[in-house]
């Protein structure tokens, strides 16, 4: 007769947060200072997020100085943006101006995703209810009475269960909890396959912060890391066989016609250096389950045009804490699950400004990059005429969008909690 297998150990927490993207970070972050113990997991061992969303929004700059943090924020390397531009077919055009909309931060910050995510759970940790557990990956969901109550994890050093009130799924696009509860995304569209790489900077370089270029069938995207370029190259068309097929040197010979003051150092551009994203925005028809809430890209994957699925990731994490921190301290005192429409007021605050931002963000590709992928000219001849007629109208609301956001969201729970290493003892 074999050994009976040893369990698996065992956590146990109120909330349970699968993913340590700018959405868990910032979730777990707000209900610690409300005084709810959380587990926070990442399946990395580290925050490598080179190539990921590192925009932060004016109104998430607004989150942070409402927790205190804004000001070790911008001791991190970054660069302020006031705007986005489009440069096509010789011209150039400001789609989006933040210094008219009267914000306290008026500008995109550009910093790497890393440091953000270090920043946030560095603050959260200083809370004795937080734990963050690197190198945890989600496998399944813990099912008990038709709720679900935990996470079946993998370690380094094998199994892991962590049991709980409620698991926020914020794993992202691929998520493997959305897998787990059988949920299946609606698209919203045809996948876009972007290459990503970086390019050197120098001191004589345009001052250009975030460029879209579209020309010759491509759009390419730049962003001023203040020492290099992070270039976003859409293709359009054909994913990774696309990439394999296609040479290096075709790729440094387009990205070179459109941005032609980069074409002496596109030499830079190597394959191993390269990564490829196939972008499917999305939206769950239903975010929540009995004791499972989903959130972030988890809930509503979007497209990287103006870069706001950071904010829009943050502000469903500040909207999910005012609505379940209040639910989830009665739970503790009565020992009661967590209503299911708790939950549900989670998805009904922050569905319509995830659903305008992502139409929104349709209407921009249906305008400008479907016609770049197609090769048509997109600042000239009549089409041109007529975006240029219209670029009025179109600055405000790129402004308004991408700066603010529909909805934002303000941080309206009592942070009561205090920081251990500002606890007295007795």
């Amino acid at each position: 007769m074999s050994p009976a297998r040893p369990a698996a150990p065992e956590l146990a927490a109120t909330v349970c947060v699968v993913g340590a993207g700018p959405s868990g970070a910032m979730l777990a972050l707000l209900l610690v200072r409300a005084g709810i113990d959380v587990v926070l997991l990442e399946k990395r061992p580290d925050f490598p997020r080179d190539f990921r969303g590192g925009t932060m929004q004016p109104t998430t700059l607004d989150v942070l100085d409402q927790l205190g943090i804004a000001e070790r924020f911008h001791t991190l390397p970054h660069r302020k943006l006031a705007g986005i531009s489009l440069v096509g077919d010789g011209i150039g055009v400001e789609v989006a101006d933040f210094t008219g909309l009267g914000l306290r931060f008026p500008y995109l910050a550009v910093v790497p995703q890393w440091d953000f995510l270090h920043l946030i759970t560095a603050e959260a940790a200083r809370y004795p209810g937080f734990r963050l557990l690197m190198g945890t990956e989600a496998t399944g969901l813990i099912r008990r009475n038709g709720r679900t109550a935990g996470v079946r994890c993998r370690t380094g050093n094998g199994a892991l269960t962590v049991r709980t009130t409620l698991v926020v799924a914020a794993d992202g696009r691929h998520s493997v909890l959305r897998r787990a509860a059988g949920l299946r995304p609606r698209s919203l569209g045809t996948p876009k396959n972007v290459v990503m790489f970086r390019v050197s900077r120098r001191a004589t370089d345009p001052d250009e912060g975030l460029t879209l270029r579209p020309g010759n069938g491509r759009v390419v995207s730049l962003t001023n890391r203040t020492t290099y370029w992070q270039v976003s190259y859409e293709t359009g068309r054909g994913g990774r066989r696309w990439l394999r097929q296609e040479s290096a040197e075709r790729v440094r010979r387009e990205a070179g016609e459109l941005v032609p003051f980069l074409k002496d150092r596109t030499c830079e551009i190597r394959a191993e250096h390269v990564r490829f994203l196939e972008v499917r925005p999305d939206r769950l028809r239903r975010w929540y389950g009995p004791g499972l809430l989903f959130i972030g890209d988890a809930a509503h994957a979007m497209s990287p045009v103006s870069g706001s699925g950071v904010n829009l990731a943050v502000q469903d994490a500040v909207a999910a804490a005012n609505l379940l921190a209040g639910p989830l301290h009665v739970c503790l005192r009565t020992g009661r699950p967590l209503p299911e429409r708790a939950l549900a007021a989670v998805q009904r605050r922050r569905r319509l400004p995830t659903v305008l931002t992502q139409d929104f963000h349709r209407l921009m590709q249906r305008v400008s990059t479907k016609r770049a992928l197609r090769g048509e000219r997109v600042l000239a001849g009549r089409h041109g005429r007529a975006v240029r007629r219209t670029l009025p109208v179109l600055r405000r609301l790129m402004s308004r969008v991408t700066g603010v956001g529909l909805r934002p969201e303000q941080v309206r729970i009592p942070l009561t909690a205090r920081p251990a290493d500002r606890q007295q003892p007795g």
